[in-house]
């Protein structure tokens, strides 16, 4: 029986048989304010405190004190499950990232032995291409070749699910990210009679029987909550 990771968010696990499968990498992408950190730090944070598992946040666009801050409002304790050494934020700035960065990535969550991962984000990633920092020349071949890189090299890690995050952009060529992920799920924000409404929806999970309607995202004082559209 495929082996799974939940990740404890109401009325999400049951849209994919019961969690991710074991060893996937998942993309997820939307626009500003989809509420996909807040997504990813409930995986990461239910992760530490209900399995017991270690993970590790990654971001090359917010300081670890917003991450604390964000996180703060739903009443999850970051810090402190980082001084306990349950939980690893690591921001990078934009500035540092090197040929060397993906390899030093992978080498820090080896050490840690980390068994829950996000990337925040995929698309800075693409958009520093290291490869092409020195000339200032970025083409949708050089990102394509260099996701496909990336990627890779965490489908080749084991025991390890991990979350890359995208940002909803037309710029960023997310086709070769979608195509190699294991899963895609997507979230969209739209005004329905003057109130603000999210939706989520997984465009595919393989090695699972995914439920592909389009459902409810409410972000409540407590995490993010899925619900049915009746």
């Amino acid at each position: 029986m495929e082996q799974r990771v939940k990740t404890h968010i109401p009325g999400f696990d049951k849209l994919i048989e019961g969690g991710f499968p074991t060893n996937s990498n998942i993309m997820i992408s939307g626009g500003a304010g989809t509420g996909k950190t807040i997504f990813s730090l409930q995986y990461l944070y239910n992760g530490a405190t209900i399995d017991k598992e270690t993970g590790i946040y990654f971001t090359f666009e917010e300081k670890k004190e917003s991450l604390y801050k964000q996180a703060k409002q739903f009443g999850w304790d970051l810090e402190k499950l980082e001084k306990q050494k349950k939980l690893k934020i690591i921001s990078i700035g934009i500035n540092d990232i090197e040929k060397s960065t993906i390899e030093d990535i992978i080498s820090i969550i080896k050490s840690l032995k980390a068994k829950r991962v996000v990337i925040d984000s995929i698309t800075t990633l693409s958009y520093l291409t290291p490869e092409n920092n020195h000339e200032n020349i970025i083409t949708k071949y050089s990102i394509k070749k260099y996701l496909y890189t990336v990627l890779t090299k965490f489908k080749e890690l084991k025991d390890i699910t991990t979350i890359f995050i995208s940002q909803k952009d037309e710029q960023i060529p997310n086709t070769i990210a979608e195509y190699i992920c294991d899963g895609v799920i997507f979230i969209k924000s739209e005004t329905m009679g003057g109130e603000f409404s999210r939706r989520i929806n997984i465009e595919k999970m393989r090695r699972v029987k995914n439920n592909s309607d389009i459902h409810a995202l409410e972000i409540s004082n407590k995490g993010i909550v899925i619900h049915n559209i009746m």
